[in-house]
């Protein structure tokens, strides 16, 4: 058992370092995440890699504790309404209010992959309905060994049966031995960036789409807000903002509101945002 000062101490060094919201319920998550770690730097345990992070709290030590203590479940097509939503509604609706074809989206925690893919796969199959048209994808996590995979777009059998439509295995994916690999043209469609949420927006650029989903449950209140605020004011005045099925701005945030009563698909709430 984790002594109580070290687990406060990894409390706030997480919330600082990455937004995690560690409530004193997880403390059995410490020992099996954190011990691999402490033994890949060729400490004895837990108590030994705690003693290192408050003499050393930044560094590759530290970036792998964050890392471990991260979580990155994910699948293709998850949820399966927002990519629905996203090649019926939000991407022609944005065409049809500006006449401009091109289209700037923005996974805020892309994890292994799996959403951005299968944003990219939603757009090819539906490129007849959406003539002309030029999405960019850019993709952030804040953990670098879970983009490296992500870059490669390999998955094992168990990650492409989950929820990933056969027809598509078939079409986009070429079988590697006893994986899976999204084919060059659609792995080509996506760009890969380490990025904190905690960090500045400014060198994002602005975007039209933001996805942003299963990440700020992990966030305190006040942090959730932040990021909210802060993405209403990368998204383009007409852009949307997608959260997963369990989120809500309510409570949270005024930066946003619900858009035409569709579930997890928000607008910034500009007149808000004005009278803040």
């Amino acid at each position: 058992m984790i002594a109580a000062g070290d687990y406060e101490f990894l409390q706030q060094f997480l919330k600082q370092r990455s937004g995690l919201n560690l409530s004193q319920e997880k403390q059995y998550l410490i020992e099996s995440r954190l011990a691999p770690v402490a033994r890949k730097v060729g400490l004895a345990g837990v108590e030994q890699l705690v003693a290192r992070l408050r003499t050393a709290p930044s560094g590759a030590v530290a970036d792998a504790v964050v890392e471990a203590m991260t979580t990155n479940e994910s699948s293709f097509f998850r949820d399966k309404t927002p990519f629905e939503t996203f090649v019926s509604f939000v991407v022609p609706s944005l065409i049809d209010r500006r006449g401009s074809r091109r289209i700037r989206v923005w996974c805020a925690a892309a994890s292994t992959g799996q959403e951005p893919y299968s944003l990219a796969m939603t757009l090819k199959e539906n490129a007849h309905l959406l003539p002309g048209v030029t999405v960019e994808i850019l993709a952030t996590d804040l953990a670098g060994h879970v983009l490296e995979r992500a870059r490669a777009g390999l998955y094992s059998a168990f990650e492409v049966q989950r929820g990933l439509p056969i027809q598509y295995l078939l079409k986009y994916f070429e079988q590697k031995g006893d994986q899976w690999q999204i084919r060059p043209e659609i792995r080509a469609m996506v760009q890969f960036r380490q990025f904190n949420l905690l960090q500045s927006f400014a060198g994002l650029g602005t975007f039209d789409i933001i996805f942003c989903r299963n990440v700020l449950i992990y966030f305190d209140i006040p942090t959730k807000a932040d990021v909210l605020s802060r993405m209403a004011k990368v998204l383009a005045p007409d852009g949307y903002l997608v959260l997963g099925a369990a989120e809500t701005v309510m409570g949270i945030s005024d930066a946003f509101r619900s858009a035409s009563g569709r579930p997890g698909l928000y607008v910034a709430n500009r007149l808000a945002e004005a009278t803040a």
